[in-house]
């Protein structure tokens, strides 16, 4: 009998060890292929299906590869099967996971800002990466804003955890962000210094009180119209051809340049470096 349970027991070990049927990476292959479900939203939020809008609500599912685009008053949460969470903001566009199967491809960036929150997996690091046309986001689990700017230049903000950030045209070694640090990558320059808000506390505060407002407002999806018809017609700049979108022509016209003084770049952003 001793001699059975031992057998047992080796060729339960064994069978853990072998590669593709660890738990951590069926969960990691599950999170790559998983939808996001909107859990709170307003105004306009659409999903691009084969190049045409489709409305959100909340419990609709985001799958792999479908653009997500918010109204001028649009709002949405979204989380995903590990836990963590992105928020979208108004006049913003991003992919959701734009290469299935990489589990560590979180959101590719367009227009607009997101704010993103990164669980940890059983308290081990939980690898993702969010892209902009300027630069790459690496995390493992933390809390960060990604802002789109003018000429494509990129805002990072980290409130919790660490950051790397590296420049995704130029390459080169990346900047380690931690909580209160930010960086501005602008299209044509090597990454500058990090810098930390020396303000932190009141531009914290200043933040968290301007995404409750967001999260307080937007929780009612009321007037929201259903994802089961499309959206006619409203969307910025009209149907398929903005950016992210490969399967129609056309140009969007940029969104409205960010304001870049006094702190003025959207809620919650911190003012440029000084010199800048």
């Amino acid at each position: 009998m001793a001699r059975g349970v031992r057998s047992i027991s080796v060729l339960g070990l064994l069978w853990a060890a072998l590669p593709g049927v660890c738990p951590a990476q069926v969960f990691q292959t599950d999170s790559a292929t998983a939808a996001a479900v909107v859990v709170s939203m307003t105004g306009q939020v659409d999903v691009f299906r084969d190049s045409q809008p489709w409305a959100l609500n909340v419990g609709s599912e985001v799958k792999p590869k479908q653009i997500i685009q918010t109204g001028p008053d649009g709002y949405a949460k979204f989380k995903v099967s590990d836990g963590s969470t992105f928020e979208i903001f108004p006049s913003s566009r991003v992919t959701f996971r734009s290469t299935p199967g990489d589990w560590k491809d979180f959101l590719e960036m367009w227009l607009g800002r997101v704010k993103v929150h990164i669980e940890h997996l059983n308290g081990q690091p939980n690898p993702n990466k969010v892209r902009t046309p300027t630069a790459i986001i690496s995390v493992r689990g933390t809390t960060f804003d990604v802002q789109m700017e003018e000429d494509d230049a990129t805002l990072v903000s980290v409130d919790e955890g660490v950051v790397d950030v590296q420049h995704n045209l130029i390459g080169g070694q990346p900047k380690q962000l931690t909580a209160g640090e930010w960086i501005r990558v602008y299209k044509n320059v090597p990454l500058a210094q990090k810098t930390l808000d020396k303000t932190n506390v009141f531009r914290s505060a200043m933040r968290a009180a301007a995404d409750a407002i967001y999260t307080t407002i937007y929780r009612n999806p009321g007037g929201v119209s259903g994802g089961s018809v499309p959206a006619g017609g409203g969307t910025p700049g009209g149907g398929g051809g903005l950016p992210g979108d490969h399967g129609g022509g056309g140009k969007t016209p940029n969104p409205p340049p960010a304001k870049t003084g006094g702190g003025d770049a959207g809620p919650g952003a911190p003012p440029p470096p000084p010199g800048n």
